[in-house]
Formats: structure tokens, C-alpha cells, sequence
């Protein structure tokens, strides 16, 4: 039988590692605001001509508009992020393009306000904050019956930020490269990964929680090994096929989702792993206490004792 509980300290460092490398991404480039979440207008262009996408940055620069965010999208659009355009200034950009790139047509045209931007963001954390408690609560009260049921809520809370911490790292580190913003298909997408990583990580405690129950051994960590060795096809198939389902999406749908397709296809990888390799080997550290073992564990150079 596998001992995949006997790794845990090898899968702590696998995650810390990717979600340090995503944090230093987050202070160094951060996460480009789209427009529902910072004030200003966006344009979807399409050119009669093919237009080349730095030579229509260089133009919007020589327009003024020197830090306009150009996307091109699966259709051959272009979307553009600008300030917020008055109607005039609207048309004066419409005209100048127009002479330097031939015929175009606006196929959409969107302004949002500060206002409205700051309340987005607001209603954002809000919808985050309350789908981590409640998952907190629910995991609880699912497992009231077991010793020690929060921490099975405390766990799995775990998990989900590890998933959100890998999400928020990696999609900054494509944003500084790709220019991609993030929009209301980016929390959208974010909920549904904790959903998605919840609903395997209950999954997995439930074998617990069975096996405990059963007594098939005294020992929690064979316990927590065996369950996660009885469920690990299950929960690889179901992700595989889950990302079958969503890449679909992305060739038929096209760039409208791509902000959704991303997050979940990041999070339904991640969320794998730490249902299986991080969420029950917290359980474990816990019940035995091991807490200051793992910095213990690290493969750090050592002080040699004089």
C-alpha cells in the first residue's frame, strides 16, 4: 500500500514553494483590476484589416493613451482597457484609429464609474469571507460526531486558502505576462473552485470518518493513509474529467470565459492536491502534535556544532 500520509512533509513543501513563489508575483506584479473593479471604460474593436497587436499599442500610445491594456481575443478582436472616455474623447479615438488602421466597428463599449468599481470589489470580499465560514460551519456541524470536529472545519479552511493562494499566484504571474485582468468571471470562477476543492476535501474526511468508525485500525495515521489510498483513483478521475468539461468550454465558448476557464482550470489542480495531499495531512500533524517537526524536517544547511 502506498504510505502517502508518511510524504506529508514532502507535500508541505511542494505547496509552500509554489504559493511562496505566487506571493513574491503578487507584491512584485500584483493583479491587473479589470474594469468592473477599478473605474474606466473598455472598448471590443474589430478591424476590417488585420492589425497587429503592438503596432495598435504603439498607436493608442501616440494618442495619449500610454497605459492602454490591449487583449486579442479567440474571435481576432481587440479589447482595450482605457480611462474612462468622455463621448468625445470616445470618437476622437474611433477617428484616429480609423486613419491608421482602416475601417473599424465598436462591438462593445463599457464605463464603470468608481463608484460602482469600489462596491464590486466590496460585494467581491464579502462573497469570499462568507463561503469561507460557512464552509467552516458546515464542515463542523458535518462532523460533530467525530473527536475533535473542528478540526476536520479548520483543515479543510486550509485547503481552500492554499487553493485561493495558488489561484491569485499563478493567474498574477500570467497577468504580468499576458496582460489578463481580473473580472467578475474571475471571482466567479474563484467560488467555484472552493466549492469544487470543499467537495472533494468532504469526500475524503467522509472515508475517514467511515474508517474510524469501522476501526480498522487505532492508529489515526493508517487510518488517514488508508482513506486517502481508497479514494485516490476517485478523486483523480473526477478532476480529470471535470477538466475535460472546462477546456471544452474554452475551445466553444472563446475568450468571453477565459478569465473562468483559467481559475478553473488552476484550482481544480490545485484543489486535487490538496484534498488528497494537504487537507488529511493537516488532521495528522494535528493529532500527533507534530506542529514544530516539519521545521525540523526542512532540508535546510545546518550550523555545525563546534
Amino acid at each position: 500500500m502506498f504510505d502517502i500520509t508518511g510524504k506529508r512533509f514532502w507535500f508541505f513543501l511542494i505547496s509552500g514553494v509554489v504559493i511562496l513563489i505566487g506571493i513574491i508575483s503578487l507584491i512584485t506584479f500584483g493583479l491587473k483590476a479589470g474594469i468592473e473593479f477599478s473605474s474606466g471604460s473598455m472598448m471590443n474593436l474589430s478591424f476590417e484589416e488585420e492589425v497587429d497587436h503592438d503596432k495598435l499599442r504603439q498607436e493608442l500610445a501616440s494618442l495619449g493613451y500610454t497605459n492602454a491594456i490591449v487583449q486579442r481575443t479567440g474571435e481576432g478582436d481587440f479589447l482595450i482597457r482605457l480611462p474612462e472616455l468622455s463621448s468625445e474623447a470616445k470618437t476622437e479615438l474611433e477617428a484616429g484609429l480609423t486613419a491608421s488602421f482602416g475601417a473599424l466597428e465598436v462591438r462593445g463599449f463599457e464605463d464603470v464609474s468608481p463608484m460602482v468599481a469600489t462596491e464590486t470589489t466590496r460585494n467581491a470580499a464579502i462573497a469570499v469571507a462568507v463561503a469561507a465560514v460557512g464552509v467552516l460551519l458546515y464542515i463542523t456541524w458535518a462532523f460533530r460526531r467525530m473527536p475533535k470536529p473542528f478540526h476536520y472545519g479548520t483543515c479543510a479552511i486550509v485547503a481552500l486558502f492554499h487553493d485561493v493562494l495558488v489561484v491569485l499566484g499563478i493567474f498574477s504571474i500570467l497577468g504580468s505576462i499576458l496582460d489578463w485582468e481580473i473580472n467578475l468571471m474571475f471571482i466567479t470562477g474563484t467560488l467555484a473552485v472552493i466549492g469544487y476543492s470543499v467537495n472533494n476535501t468532504v469526500v475524503i474526511f467522509d472515508r475517514i470518518r467511515e474508517n474510524l468508525t469501522k476501526g480498522v485500525s487505532s492508529n489515526f495515521e493508517i487510518v488517514v493513509n488508508n482513506s486517502l489510498v481508497e479514494t485516490l483513483s476517485r478523486s483523480v478521475n473526477t478532476s480529470l474529467t471535470t477538466l475535460i468539461v472546462v477546456l471544452a468550454l474554452l475551445l466553444f465558448v472563446g475568450a468571453s470565459i477565459q478569465n473562468f476557464v483559467v481559475v478553473l482550470t488552476i484550482g481544480i489542480i490545485a484543489g486535487t492536491y490538496s484534498s488528497l495531499f494537504i487537507a488529511p495531512q493537516l488532521l495528522v500533524v494535528w493529532d500527533r502534535g507534530e506542529w514544530g517537526r516539519f521545521v525540523q524536517w526542512l532540508p535546510l544547511p545546518r550550523a555545525k556544532g563546534g
